[in-house]
């Protein structure tokens, strides 16, 4: 059930984003990263370097949201608490 509470926040995280105009080509590369990384991270045998990529990013973005994207910094969270319930 987590993992299909993270794609659904990973949906949520994209169509926020695709409706602001002000975030960078580089946010936007993380977001992609960390949407692979969590379908890796869901797959039957994730491999544990995922485990830390995904805690990373997911950190550094929700830190980059926090001043301007409110609405992404809180869909970050919730992904982040979707991961901690999943023992990450």
């Amino acid at each position: 059930m987590p993992d299909q509470e993270l794609k659904k926040l990973l949906v949520k995280l994209h169509h926020e984003l695709e409706n602001t105009e002000s975030v960078s080509v580089e946010t936007l590369a993380l977001v992609r990263e960390l949407d692979a990384d969590i379908h890796k991270l869901v797959a039957p045998s994730p491999r544990p370097e995922v485990f830390e990529s995904v805690l990373e990013r997911a950190r550094l973005l929700k830190t980059q949201f926090a001043a301007n994207h409110p609405v992404a910094e809180r869909f970050m969270a919730q992904i982040m608490d979707s991961l901690a319930k999943m023992g990450i």
